[in-house]
Parts: structure tokens; sequence; C-alpha cells
């Protein structure tokens, strides 16, 4: 069978034979020397943004003289024109452009060098490859958001064509639009599922309702990855049961690549072959693994756009097992935008709010999907979707649960809606503060 997919790669100049060399050169590099691979490879990258990237250089005015000298960089340091962020040699004709979804809130266009481009989708077939996905040969069922212009939306079924994808609709999960969605499964040899959580599992609470077991109805199905959206892990139960087959974690950002994907033994494996990942406080210092706090990404490879000590807006914990060859991500705690400031000065993580709701809502499966919003200080709207409206003996017994564990007094305002509002990239924000 023709290999469309790294056909593609290579029609559009990206050196995939090249980036597959650096790879297996990476990986044969022992764990006793892998900390000092990582320190070469960071200082290269650092030194050359500062000879070719005048925007690293304005935000490096006076060199470095240690890695932590370096500041941390977030999305607002490189929202400006792509041009003006490009390093020397590097023009709109010879790099990867490319924007975020901005579901945070902050879109941004980001360019990626070719080879950079390369190593990242080099390392992606690589790890997939865990799971017997082959990118030229399995067949995706897609769970990604889509444009609805014509010629956008015409681009992107030409690439999901070469990339062996089929794209479902994430914006319709009326019950006649599921049941169209298991017809496609029941008619079509898949391999993998792979998409926002949030939108399989709707898919899944679908498929319990019905009684069925989707890999009954296609066999060939051998993994579901997950990725944009938090999975807790009553939502992994319900995937494996309703799927009937494993189901991967993914964690990754447009703007720099793929950051960790379980491997088969069901480790969180950070990706330490293209990226340096750290952890750090408050004040950009590396916390012990088994800590918390702000995860910072350098992107190794990429020389087009500087991507060094970046700050992706997530929180999260590191291993304690982990090496610098093989870093484990222990658990995502959530972004660290979306906080909750209560009346008595209390901070509490949005994600607290959203989990402690869902295990309430999903005891007797009414609930379809919901959202938290904090309108003021002291008050949060809660929209959901149901197959019925909430009993006011089950508002009260949350309201209950959520003054307990945050703080007496809140109101809570539960409204039903026929369908909760996703952003234009189709992510659901599960969490969100209107309060300054």
């Amino acid at each position: 069978m023709l290999k469309l997919f790294t056909l593609s790669l290579k029609l559009n100049g990206f050196p995939l034979n090249q980036a597959q060399a650096e790879l297996q050169r990476v990986r044969a590099i022992p764990e006793a020397d892998y900390a000092a691979h990582l320190e070469l490879m960071k200082e290269a990258l650092v030194r050359f943004h500062l000879q070719h990237n005048p925007l690293y250089r304005k935000l490096v005015p006076h060199g470095f003289t240690t890695w932590e000298d370096l500041p941390i960089m977030t999305k607002r340091d490189i929202q400006i024109p792509l041009t003006e962020k490009l390093s020397d040699g590097f023009n709109l004709k010879n790099v990867y452009v490319n924007k975020t979804s901005g579901s945070s809130g902050d879109p941004m266009v980001f360019a990626k060098d070719k080879f950079c481009h390369a190593m990242i989708w080099a390392n992606i077939m690589r790890r997939v490859g865990w799971y017997g996905i082959d990118y030229n040969h399995s067949l995706q069922a897609r769970f990604y958001g889509m444009p609805l212009d014509f010629i956008p939306l015409a681009k992107l079924r030409v690439k999901d064509w070469l990339s062996r994808r089929h794209r479902f609709n994430i914006f319709d999960f009326s019950e006649p639009a599921m049941d169209r969605m298991i017809d496609k499964f029941a008619r079509t040899k898949f391999d993998y599922l792979n998409g926002y959580t949030g939108s399989i599992v709707l898919l899944a609470k679908h498929l319990r309702k019905k009684n069925i077991v989707l890999k009954d109805l296609c066999p060939t199905l051998k993994v579901c990855i997950t990725t944009s959206e938090m999975l807790f892990e009553e939502d992994r139960i319900l995937l494996q049961t309703q799927l009937g087959i494993p189901v991967v974690n993914e964690y990754g950002a447009a703007e720099l690549d793929l950051m960790a994907l379980e491997n088969p033994e069901g480790e969180w494996l950070m990706n330490a072959e293209t990226t340096f990942i750290e952890i750090v406080d408050d004040n950009g210092k590396a916390v012990p693994h088994g800590q918390e706090g702000r995860i910072i990404v350098t992107s190794i490879y990429n020389k087009a756009n500087p991507f060094i000590r970046y700050d992706v807006g997530d929180r999260g914990v590191m291993d304690e097992h982990s090496t610098p060859k093989k870093p484990i991500l222990k658990k995502l705690t959530g972004r660290t935008n979306d906080i909750a400031v209560l009346p008595s000065g209390k901070v509490s993580p949005g994600m607290t709010f959203y989990s402690i709701t869902k295990r309430l809502f999903d005891d007797d499966g009414n609930v379809g999907e919901f959202v938290i919003k904090q309108t003021k200080t002291d008050t949060f709207d809660i929209e959901y979707t149901s197959l019925r409206p909430l009993h006011e003996a089950e508002i009260d017994t949350i309201k209950k649960v959520l003054w307990q564990f945050l703080e007496p007094g809140l109101v809570f305002n539960f409204i039903r809606r026929d369908t909760i509002e996703r952003g234009k990239s189709g992510k659901l924000k599960q969490f969100i503060s209107l309060v300054k």
C-alpha cells in the first residue's frame, strides 16, 4: 500500500528520513549520558536564538550564565506578527506555519522549521506504534473540531484523506447524530479513535444507554487516544467498558509538540527526545519530583521560533521515579488560569469544582455534560445537559457537598441547556471564571 502520510510529509519538504535517523541517535544515548546530552542541546538552542532571533535577544538582552537565568516565556511574549519573530534565514516559504486553537482565550500564530516538524512526527509515529498504529495504513476515527467555511473544510478533508482519518462532527451530539456515528463504525474498519476526551465520553455514554460495546460492532479497533481535555478515572473506566479497547491519554500543545503519551505499562511517559520539560514553582525554580508546579517546556529542535522555557499554562506533577531520559508525568492538575478566588480569600483550582460536581452528576447517568462559570466571587452558574431536569433534592445535595468542600454561602445556579456551547475549536472548557 502506498505510504501516503509519509509521502505527503516528504513532498511538503519535511526531511522525515533525516529526522528518523536523528531520533534513532538520540534514543541510543545511554541513560548515564542523557542529562549531558540535554544540556548540550539546550545551550546550543539558546546560543542560536540569541544570535539569530531578534525577539529572543529582546527577552534576554544581557545573555545568560545558567539555565535558570533565562526568563520563562508566555504566549504574551510572542503574540506579535509572525514575520517579527522568525529567526534569520527563515521566511513564510520555508517553515511550517499553524496557529493555536484559542480555547484558552489566547490564539497565536507560530512557526516550526521543517526539520523540527519532521522530528515531531517521527517521534509521534514511533510512540503510537506501541499500540500497533501506523499512520500510513491505520484508519483513524477522529473527534476534533473543524472549520465550517467551505474552502478551509475542503482543504481539511483532503488532509484527512492523506492522513487516513475520518473526521466526525463534534458539534452535533444529538441522539440521531450519535446513532449515525455508531452506524459508521459498524460499516468501517477503523483501527483507533483519537480526539477530545469530552466528545468521545459523550459517545460512550450513548453506547452505554444502547447497551453496545463498540468493538463488537467494529472488531478492528485497537486503541482510543484521548487528548486536550481532562481524562478522569471514571471516564476512563466508562470508555474502556463501552469501547472495549485500551484507553491511552495524550498530552500536547500545538505550538510545541506531543509532551506525554501513556505507554503500554501505564506510565504517562513525557517526551524527552524533542522537548525538555520542567516543573517549577511560582518563582520559576524547579520543584522536587512529586511536587506540583507549573509545566515549562522547551522545544529543543525549533530554530524558526523560540520556545525556550515556555509556560504552557498547565500545572502538573512529575513522578518521583523520573530520570532525564525517562521523565514520567504523575498527574496533570489543570490550567493555571482556571482559578477561583472565593469570598473568604481562599483560592481554589477550577477543576476542583468540576471534578466534585462530576462525581455527583455521574451517579445515575442523567447528566450528559456540563460547564461551571464563576460570574461573581460568590456565584457560580452550572450549565448542564440532561435526559431530565435535576430535582430540587438533587440540587440541594450538590450544593451541600460543594459548600462542604469549598466554603458555605456560595451561590450555585443550575441552568439546563439543550446543548453546551463550545469554542470554535470544538473543545469544551470545563471551568470559566468571569471575575477579574
